[in-house]
């Protein structure tokens, strides 16, 4: 099936330190694109991959697994790393489980983590009968486009396609169980507002990481969907000054490609 337009990749070649945005759950890169554009501007090396099954039709995606999801970011992850001296990783939602799986598993190779609204437990009664619920129902209603900003839309599925949802509740359990695995400098920004990850899921990660060097930021303006919301330009921001205080940016211009 054809990306959808507005779904695509995003990748520019810039300077010696790289980002990795990660987009979330039946998402899309559209969700970080403005983001990935931000820091893109600044001369940072961007790359935003578009995660198997998503950005086409619901379909795709039901036949997709966790373990396709963070291939993807992994190969994206190692492109970097082979070309710029030092990596970030970002996400949003399920991507920011996608990126602190990253940091459990490379280490010192990733020198910070930056998670909005980050997802680590599917809540709720559903959540329990999900294992037998897939069998018989393939998909619910879609969680996409929680913005409060008017006018902003999410490019994403309008159905929830099951089998996957429950491929991402067994990857949840994984990263939760290894959070005291970051080590690296994190900053978190949520929304006490979210109507899709409760508090609870950000509350949790502060709790368990190893991390010393650690920021949350509270984006009391948007919802779940907070790159395209009204805190958008404060994320892009502060993202931007945790690198810069990490890591200040020494490369040079470069190219874009992805639109």
């Amino acid at each position: 099936m054809p990306v959808l337009p507005g779904a695509e990749p995003y990748r520019h070649e810039g300077g010696e330190i790289g980002v990795l945005l990660c987009h979330g759950f039946t998402g899309s890169p559209q969700s970080l694109r403005p983001w990935a554009r931000h820091l893109a501007a600044r001369d940072l090396s961007v790359s935003l991959p578009l995660l198997p099954g998503h950005g086409t039709r619901w379909q795709d995606m039901q036949i997709t697994g966790w373990r396709d999801w963070y291939a993807e970011v992994d190969r994206a992850f190692g492109e970097l790393r082979e070309r710029c001296e030092r990596v970030f990783v970002f996400g949003l939602s399920m991507g920011g489980a996608l990126a602190l799986r990253l940091a459990e598993k490379h280490g010192t190779e990733i020198s910070g983590v930056v998670v909005v609204n980050p997802a680590i437990k599917l809540h709720g009664a559903g959540a329990r009968v999900l294992p037998v619920l897939r069998h018989l129902v393939p998909t619910v209603k879609g969680i996409a486009s929680d913005i409060a900003k008017e006018g902003n839309h999410e490019l994403g599925y309008g159905r929830v396609p099951l089998h996957a949802a429950y491929s991402m509740s067994t990857f949840y359990r994984l990263v939760d169980a290894a959070l005291p695995q970051v080590t690296q400098p994190l900053l978190l920004l949520h929304s006490p507002r979210d109507h899709v990850v409760p508090p609870a899921d950000s509350a949790r990660i502060l709790s368990r990481v190893s991390s010393t060097d650690v920021r949350e930021v509270l984006l009391e303006q948007s919802y779940h969907v907070a790159t395209l919301d009204h805190d958008a330009e404060r994320i892009f921001e502060e993202s931007h000054a945790f690198i810069g205080r990490l890591a200040p940016s020494v490369g040079k211009k470069g190219s874009t490609t992805g639109g």
